[in-house]
């Protein structure tokens, strides 16, 4: 739909609606309407950069080689030949000097990051800070002394549904792109695998290429990172979504400071249903019920119980623990936010003082020896700080398989992330006993792995 349609759409959409009924200024006549947004583009437009990841890549010339049955019967070592994968996204500069933030998923793997402005210069970049956690990365191209055009932070808390917003990245890589639409949605958790997932949803056109760009408020401020839409096909159909600038600017600072460390409050919890808002007094379905707690954790040490229920933190209202978290995630280990507790029909305010997800147990990062299913597969003891740094419940427990590699157990069909929990029935606590129970199986083994919160059993002889 063009911008004048859309216009023409709106203005008489605003012509029913009573002056008073607005807060906000809106059009009352069409010379209003026709104001463009130009003058916003052409100021923010030089700070959306292209974000280009090369990764050279070896694979065998013969593509059965890629099959480990092929060559188990077959032996021999294969022709190699090299090819250089490249994925497309945007950026947006954040500083002066160089500083551009864009998505994780826009440079992983890649071994050659080349960053090209507006003005089709094109700059190695360093990676400072590549986060799956929240799926930022931060770069730094070499600016010479050179002053770059930015984009300020908007605060992106201030931001209501049915606001102005344009999309700005290169999509299709066929070259810089500017969409307009609106806020559609606020608070999308239920999006993405990551416990910081917090996206603003927006109809403005966003499709490949656009992840990493930015998403502009009508005063040219930077309110979000496009990152991710909903489609079947691959294309836009409406539904976008980006990271809000809130939580993109903790990971720039956090890339400057020497990397990001996102505090905890040491507790887990889940959205609350209808039954138990009417088991609990609520006249509807609202905040966080306190499950586990963990302790000396922040919620503990505060006087948090389970069962309670967490309803705002600094006066935003909560409904889901990936809401919670990125509440948190805006913060720094040390603040101490404002909860807003509902407990047995009363409600109380505590402040919670935030801190480093604890090292304990210690990692104790081993690579499994022998001949047993899991050999080659590195694992590590499960710690609040590993579950962080593996985007993984934050409470789980055991001994999580980190890389497999083109080891026996990737062969197997472990996966990183895997948590082992048994074998042939003793439950595994550390790493040690697992290398231990894995050795004294006698050429049986009964493994139970939890991966993703489904429990599966994998029985191997041999």
């Amino acid at each position: 739909m063009s911008i004048s349609l859309r216009a023409a759409i709106l203005a008489g959409v605003l012509a029913l609606v009573p002056a008073a009924a607005n807060a906000q200024t809106v059009p009352r006549s069409m010379s209003e309407v026709n104001l463009t947004f130009a003058p916003i583009v052409k100021r923010v437009a030089p700070a959306v950069v292209n974000v280009y990841a090369r990764t050279v890549v070896q694979s065998p010339v013969n593509p059965l080689f890629n099959d480990p049955f092929f060559r188990q019967f077959f032996g021999g070592s294969p022709e190699m030949r090299q090819r250089v994968e490249q994925s497309l996204g945007s950026g947006v500069i954040v500083r002066a000097d160089g500083i551009i933030l864009t998505n994780n998923h826009v440079i992983q793997g890649g071994q050659n990051i080349v960053v090209a402005l507006s003005d089709k210069r094109e700059f190695k970049a360093r990676v400072l800070l590549a986060d799956a956690r929240t799926d930022l990365a931060v770069l730094k191209i070499d600016t010479k002394g050179e002053k770059l055009p930015t984009v300020d932070f908007a605060n992106s808390d201030a931001l209501q549904v049915g606001d102005l917003v344009l999309a700005i990245g290169d999509p299709f890589g066929v070259g810089q792109t500017v969409t307009m639409g609106i806020v559609s949605a606020l608070a999308r958790t239920q999006v993405g695998a990551s416990d910081y997932q917090f996206f603003i949803q927006t109809d403005a056109a966003i499709n490949p290429g656009n992840s990493g760009g930015a998403l502009v408020t009508t005063d040219g401020k930077l309110a979000g990172i496009n990152s991710e839409i909903y489609s079947r096909t691959g294309e836009s159909i409406g539904i976008g979504f980006a990271i809000p600038s809130n939580l993109a600017r903790r990971v720039v600072e956090g890339a400057l400071g020497g990397g990001i460390k996102l505090p905890w409050i040491g507790a887990n919890g889940q959205s609350v249903t209808n039954e138990i808002a009417k088991s609990v007094g609520l006249d509807r379905p609202e905040g966080v019920v306190l499950r586990e707690i963990y302790p000396g954790g922040p919620a503990a040490r505060a006087g948090l119980r389970t069962g309670e229920i967490v309803m705002a933190v600094d006066g935003v209202d909560v409904d889901d623990m990936q809401g919670l978290n990125y509440r948190i995630a805006t913060h720094k280990a040390g603040d101490a936010p404002s909860f807003k507790i509902y407990s047995g029909g009363h409600y109380r305010d505590v402040a919670v003082k935030l801190e480093l997800p604890p090292e304990n147990p210690p990692p104790d990062k081993l690579t499994i020896g022998g001949r047993n299913p899991l050999t080659g597969a590195e694992v590590e003891n499960l710690s609040p700080a590993v579950a962080t740094d593996l985007n993984m419940d934050l409470m789980s427990r055991g001994v999580v398989l980190v890389s497999a590699g083109n080891s026996l157990a990737a062969n197997q069909g472990f996966q990183p992330g895997d948590v082992v929990k048994s074998v042939n029935g003793a439950n595994v606590t550390s790493t040690r006993q697992l290398q231990q129970l894995l050795n004294a199986a006698g050429g049986h083994w009964s493994l139970i792995v939890d991966r993703g919160g489904q429990r599966m059993t994998l029985t191997v002889d041999g």
